[in-house]
């Protein structure tokens, strides 16, 4: 066929015009991705900031408390300083660390606050800190002092472009040898010079002989082989077992092979083969299904697991991941001590992860003892201005070692405000009371 002169004009302009509209959409998509990006990356250095902030200040505070004098001023320390540790975790969560498991640093900001706070009680009921105590109170000072300067750094690298706030390494993505380090760099150091940090034995969660509880369900349980904890590694992450390799061995309360590949880490108990955790690093963009699809989903995962007993206790949706708290429930009796977390992306439905570190610690056949007082008694011993909504048996967990078995109301105070309240079914105490807050990105207590 022949074409004419104005035919090939004709050609060629429509070429161009094809051109010039997909180099528009291109780069419409490239400004798009850009600016996505950038808001990531801001949302990454105020997290910084706001870490170095808190470490500071906790830095400051404990020094404070080693020269306060008096119970009224400790307490008030001990105050500001759990809740400058609490902002820092804040902080630190919503850094791309995750693949980290950054457990000393947990550790260390989950200590510092709750062991001030339990010496402050000690003095307000009028006992002195001991020597060794103020040992202690020295060390995490000096270890605060290393944390601060740690995250004042990472801040000023961050900056200058020393240091990138993307979640992808450079490796991973294939990029050249110029690609600046990654913030997870900016946490070795600390995470991993913890060899003089004191042991904090102590009337609270954190204490060290409760961190260090054996696990229940590993006690028994019979040693399995690499590659048979590789294939349930591959079932948690939804993935072909030759997509996973070793990485590592973790050592602790839960001895266990960490598998990883692009984007996933599974970590699989040696002794029983348990999903102690597994992550991935995916970060959705939208949130498309609902939260009440996104609890659906976690339910199908946890029987695909062959997890059972499991029911939804609170949920919170935050940056389109959705996580979800079960609780396991025999009979009539719900066992907050017995936790299991995941979190879907509410993009497309995904598992991003799985959180059994609780539930293997803590899980185990119970001989509940049955109640001294009864549930009428219980109700009696509420405060007047809440109005009971509902109860049921729960088994919570205490400041120390112990688990209590309680009754838990369910209450409307008289401005609205939802209220839990646990009486313990032996005694009576009023063990705990927790506000519920419900909205749209979830379910939560405090």
């Amino acid at each position: 066929m022949t074409v004419t002169k104005r035919g090939l004009v004709r050609i060629i302009s429509f070429a161009i015009a094809i051109s010039a509209f997909s180099l528009a959409g291109n780069i419409s998509l490239a400004s798009r991705n850009k600016n996505q990006a950038q808001t990531i990356e801001y949302s990454y250095l105020r997290a910084v900031e706001d870490l170095s902030a808190a470490a500071d200040n906790i830095t400051a505070t404990l020094e404070k408390g080693i020269y306060s004098g008096t119970p009224e001023m400790l307490s008030s320390l001990s105050s500001k300083l759990w809740r400058e540790s609490t902002a820092a975790k804040a902080a630190l969560s919503q850094l791309p660390t995750a693949e980290l498991q950054l457990e000393n640093t947990y550790k260390f900001l989950s200590q510092v606050g709750n062991y001030a706070l339990s010496l402050s009680e000690k003095v307000r009921d009028g006992e002195k800190l001991t020597e060794d105590q103020y040992k202690k109170l020295s060390s995490l000072y000096d270890f605060s002092k290393e944390f601060s300067a740690d995250m004042w750094e990472l801040e000023a690298r961050a900056n200058n472009g020393q240091l990138s706030l993307d979640k992808v390494t450079g490796a991973s993505e294939g990029l050249d040898e110029e690609t600046p380090p990654t913030v997870t760099e900016g946490f070795t150091d600390f995470e991993e010079g913890f060899d003089s940090y004191p042991t904090l034995i102590y009337d609270g969660p954190f204490s060290d002989h409760i961190l260090e509880k054996k696990a229940l369900m590993l006690e028994d349980a019979e040693p399995v082989s690499e590659d048979k904890a590789k294939s349930r590694a591959a079932t948690a992450a939804n993935l072909n077992m030759t997509a996973l390799d070793l990485e590592s061995e973790e050592e602790g309360v839960t001895p266990s092979y960490v598998f990883s590949g692009k984007g996933v880490t599974v970590s699989i108990t040696k002794n029983g083969c348990y999903i102690n955790y597994m992550l991935k690093s995916r970060q959705p963009q939208a949130a498309v299904i609902s939260n009440s699809t996104g609890v659906n989903l976690a339910l199908d995962y946890l029987d695909k697991l062959g997890i059972e007993n499991m029911t939804t206790t609170y949920y919170e949706a935050y940056d389109n991941v959705l996580t979800i708290n079960f609780a396991c429930k025999e009979g009539d009796v719900i066992y907050y001590t017995d936790l299991i977390k995941v979190s879907v992306a509410l993009d497309n439905g995904e598992i991003l992860g799985f959180d059994a570190r609780g539930y293997i610690v803590n899980h185990t056949e119970r001989k509940l003892k049955a109640p001294e007082i009864s549930e009428d008694d219980a109700r009696n011993l509420l405060s007047p201005l809440l109005e009971v909504q509902k109860s049921r048996l729960a088994v919570i967990p205490s400041d120390s070692q112990n688990e209590v078995y309680c009754y838990e109301f369910t209450c409307t105070a008289q401005n609205g405000r939802k209220v839990l309240v646990y009486i313990d079914t032996q005694t009576g105490k009023e063990e705990q009371i927790l506000l519920l807050f419900e909205s749209d990105s979830g379910v939560l207590t405090m």
